[in-house]
Parts: C-alpha cells; structure tokens; sequence
C-alpha cells in the first residue's frame, strides 16, 4: 500500500553505480510513503504510535521513550557518540536514525531487523537500552483508560498485544520522513534554490569525490553494508554474515537528509563534523582486508571541501515541526 503525501516523501535507492557528476535526476522525491499490506496505513494507528514513540512507560524503568535516543530536534537521532540506555550506560553504537525508514531494509547499523516491526522492538527488550519485556509493557499500559480504550478501537479482533503494540510503533516511523530542503526544490528546477558553491559540491558528490556510489537515490543510501575504513573493534555486519570477508567491519549506509542535525557521525560517534567525515573519506579510510573497494582516496581542496559541506547542509529541511504528543493518563 503506498499513500500520498505532500509535505514528505521518499524513494527507494540503487547503489553500486558510477554516478555521472551533475545528473539531478536520480535524486527526485516521490509523493507517497509504501506501507506494507501487512500494515496499510491509518492515520488513527499511527498516532497511537506516536503516544508510544513518545511515551516512557514503555520502557522497564518508565525513564525513558523511543524518542530519548531518536528525538527530532536532532534529526531523530542523539546528539552524543553512543546512546545511552535506560541503566544511564553508554551503548555500543551511536543511535541511528530512524528518518525515512520506511525505505530501509534491514535495519540497524549491521541490518539485524528486517523490518520496521522487529527494529522496534529490539530496544525495547534490550536489557541494556530500554530494559523492558512485552509482558510488562502489556500489563501496564493496559491500566491505562485510554490506551486501553484506544487499542480495542483500533485492533478489535486482538486489542492490546505485543503484535499490536509494534504495529503501531512502526505505522508512526514510517511517516517520520524528511522534509522538503533545498536542494529538492533545485532538483524540481528552482535555479536560486541553493548557491554556487552547494551546486559544486553536489558535481564532487556525484563525480570526483565518488560519494554517491554508496548514497545513491533520493535518501542518499544504497541500503547495503560496507567497510570505510573506520578504527573500530566492532565486527559489524560480520556478525550475521561471517563467511564473507566484505562484511568485517561493514555497516550499513546511512542516509544524509537532515546530516547537518545529526552529529556525531559514524557507527560509533567518532567524528564530531561533517569536515572530519569528508577527511575520512578523502583518505581512504584504513587499510584492512574488508575496506570497500569503492573507498578510494582523492585530493580534497580547501575550497573542495567548502563546497561539499554547501551541497550537504542544503540536504537539510526548511521548516522542522514536531509536536509531542498529548499522553493519555494513569
């Protein structure tokens, strides 16, 4: 099922691709949202999920939500190196966004949920992040009238279950999208919509810099795994593939809409600015057996690399709004 909207919109992305520098047209937005038929949208369903999104009683302690390690103020994700969970304990990876996610699959840095359904409720059930089970969740939100009320509505032949609970979380994520930036009013012919300089970063991003062989599309993300060369101790994808020697130290490919909200960057919240990424990537990373052949070092100018933060802050949406959500009472 596939619903239209008009202030977001997303579509799938192609990687692998040798990019020809300036070609807009690969990275034109679509007007609807896919939601699975398993899951059709109903905008009465996702804002119960939103409540849940929002709402710390899902969590073991009931200190902290979905939107502790996603919060929109910071483009859905936390403004710290790694996320911290609900014992006040770093956790192992920076929190990643869940912006646009219903275009990604698998989800998660090392792709371990294949759907919405199942990346929701990972955290939940994590000891070391949100430290609750569904049984606990269920009994407990269940006291509450209108939760209660609102679940027998909504799902009258199951109520309230641990299905039901996740449906709704992930009904709410898939209409968390981008919003219109920009470059996609230059990409739909605005001339003026961004400046010189981001219309040059966006020919390096394309063609001499090579970056849109691995963020391709419209939400600049092939969905596959590679390793860039980061130091890291973290095994990454290679925990679920390790016959393959590519998936050591390979991580999923974020997407780049709204980045200039998203510090710190990379897998592990190593690099503080989007100028360090660009240096990274200008290096070629470090030299291991699984780095991606598609990491190749090029010569980055002063003026190169003015250009490309241009391109990239003009990926960030124009107007951001997200209201908290009214929580029903005990």
């Amino acid at each position: 099922m596939r619903v239209a909207v008009f202030v977001i919109c997303v579509t799938a992305a192609i990687g692998g691709t040798a990019w020809a520098a300036g070609d807009r047209s690969d990275f034109v937005r679509p007007l609807d949202i896919p939601f699975p038929e398993h899951a059709p949208y109903d905008p009465q369903i996702a804002t119960l999920g939103k409540m849940l999104f929002f709402d710390p009683r899902v969590s073991g302690a009931q200190n902290m939500s979905c939107a502790s390690c996603h919060n929109p103020s910071f483009g859905w994700e936390a403004p710290v190196g790694k996320a911290v969970g609900a014992a006040n304990v770093a956790l192992t990876r920076h929190a990643n966004t869940v912006i646009n996610s219903a275009w990604i699959a698998p989800l998660f840095w090392d792709g371990r949920a294949p759907d919405l359904e199942n990346q929701s409720a990972g955290p939940i059930t994590n000891e070391q992040e949100m430290n609750a089970t569904f049984e606990q969740v269920v009994d407990r939100l269940s006291e509450v009238e209108g939760y209660a009320l609102w679940f027998d509505r909504l799902f009258p032949d199951r109520g309230m279950t641990e299905a039901t609970i996740l449906t709704s979380i992930a009904t709410y994520e898939r209409t968390i999208v981008s919003g219109w930036s920009p470059f996609d009013r230059w990409v739909e012919g605005e001339e003026d919509a961004i400046s010189a300089s981001a219309k040059r970063g966006f020919d390096l991003f394309t063609g001499k810099a090579q970056c849109a062989n691995c963020h391709s599309g419209w939400n600049f993300t092939d969905n596959l795994f590679h390793d860039i060369g980061v130091f890291t101790d973290d095994v990454g994808r290679a925990e679920f593939e390790p016959e393959n020697p590519q998936a050591a130290h390979a991580f999923k490919t974020p997407g780049l809409r709204n980045i200039t909200l998203r510090a710190p960057y990379m897998h592990n919240g190593s690099m503080e600015t989007l100028e360090e990424v660009l240096f990274h990537y200008a290096s070629g990373g470090m030299e291991r057996a699984s780095r991606s052949p598609l990491m190749q070092p090029f010569d980055l100018s002063d003026e190169e690399t003015a250009d490309l933060l241009a391109f990239l802050e003009s990926l960030s949406e124009e107007e951001t709004e997200v209201p908290t959500p009214i929580l029903p009472a005990n």
